[in-house]
């Protein structure tokens, strides 16, 4: 199973779709619905890339 993003929606967010992978990332792993592996594979990025970005959001590393 697959998502799509229309290019349209993405314009409207003024996002690109590495962007979007890296918010929805961001935002699953604060809700703790995925793990900091799972979310950083969802958005295709390195750990240390990932934990830049959840500093950016002033999202804290669960040390669990």
């Amino acid at each position: 199973m697959g998502i799509q993003i229309s290019s349209k929606m993405l314009q409207e967010l003024n996002m690109t779709s590495q962007e979007f992978l890296i918010e929805m990332a961001t935002h699953f792993y604060d809700l703790g619905k995925m793990t900091m592996g799972q979310a950083r594979n969802f958005a295709s990025i390195d750990q240390i890339t990932f934990q830049k970005e959840l500093s950016k959001r002033n999202i804290n590393i669960n040390m669990r």
